[in-house]
């Protein structure tokens, strides 16, 4: 019997848990996992019914072991979740700003506000994760020092938010695919994901696309990664608009299943929209 719970990466109060309680509300089950192997073996397994893997970042762009494990596991897509990365300093509760010298989070997260950082001359000290440097300072303070992190992770650490929203660019989101064993119900505005080859000769590529193209399919995303299992030779990620089961999508699915050397169906399911940012106006900064 599958377990009605949502399996994540990181730890309680990482931003992956944040897109958990966005999309199935705040009093879900959320379970976390050391890494993203784990989430989909959760799923797998019946430990837990969706997994929330992070797939891409509107800044540091498409997050590569999860695109690898889409190709190794025969789980579906069963939705897309946009999150507003919204990076918060925090510290022990009491310490001002005038004390920070030195704020520690995950790599990106740093990269994410660097020009923030360097404006007020704070040392970026790299950690593991956002959540986990929120935990371990609550845990075991340090003068001088504060963490970048969720507002989600500051009240579960109780830790003080000293400063909101510090992100460099206001168009700081990340994609996530829910994870499944089983296909959503069809919705009224779908995306469709699917991996191939195609190949190696002249034009391949271009025959691919030329199945949805003239069908007039837009295509929102095309990635190239390279074949684990096969040196120099390149699997295609590829996001269209519409459903599988449309007319036109199954007519450029059966093409492409023609022209390549392999296809694999990853999912259709409910299109996500991107969230404005507060003061924005929709249509704006290449926001839908």
């Amino acid at each position: 019997m599958v377990k009605e719970a949502i399996t994540f990466q990181g730890i309680a109060g990482a931003y992956s848990e944040q897109a958990v309680r966005q999309t199935f509300g705040p009093g879900v089950e959320s379970i976390p996992c050391d890494t993203l192997d784990a989430v989909f073996i959760a799923v797998e397994t019946g430990d837990a019914s969706h997994g929330m893997v992070p797939v891409e970042n509107a800044v540091a762009g498409s997050v590569i072991r999860s695109y690898e494990l889409l190709m190794e596991h025969d789980l579906r897509i069963h939705a897309e979740v946009i999150l507003r990365v919204r990076h918060m300093l925090m510290a022990p509760r009491g310490t001002t700003m005038d004390e920070i010298a030195r704020v520690r989070s995950h790599p990106q997260a740093l990269a994410q506000c660097m020009r923030y950082l360097r404006r007020r001359g704070f040392e970026p000290e790299p950690s593991f994760d956002t959540a986990g440097a929120a935990r371990d300072l609550s845990a075991d303070p340090v003068p001088g020092v504060a963490v970048l992190a969720s507002s989600l992770a500051a009240d579960l650490y109780d830790l003080q938010i000293l400063d909101r929203d510090i992100e460099d660019y206001a168009f700081n989101y990340t994609r996530f695919f829910v994870m499944a064993t089983e296909s959503p119900v069809r919705a009224p505005r779908s995306k469709t994901s699917v991996i191939f080859t195609t190949p190696h000769e002249p034009g391949a590529l271009y025959d691919c696309m030329g199945e949805f193209s003239k069908r007039s399919i837009n295509l929102t995303k095309i990635e190239s990664r390279p074949r684990l299992n096969r040196p120099w030779q390149y699997v295609f990620y590829l996001d269209f608009e519409g459903h599988c089961q449309d007319p036109a999508c199954e007519a450029a699915i059966m093409g492409l299943l023609r022209r390549s050397s392999f296809v694999k169906l990853l999912g259709s399911y409910p299109a996500a929209t991107t969230p404005v940012p507060e003061g924005e106006v929709a249509g704006s900064n290449g926001l839908p």
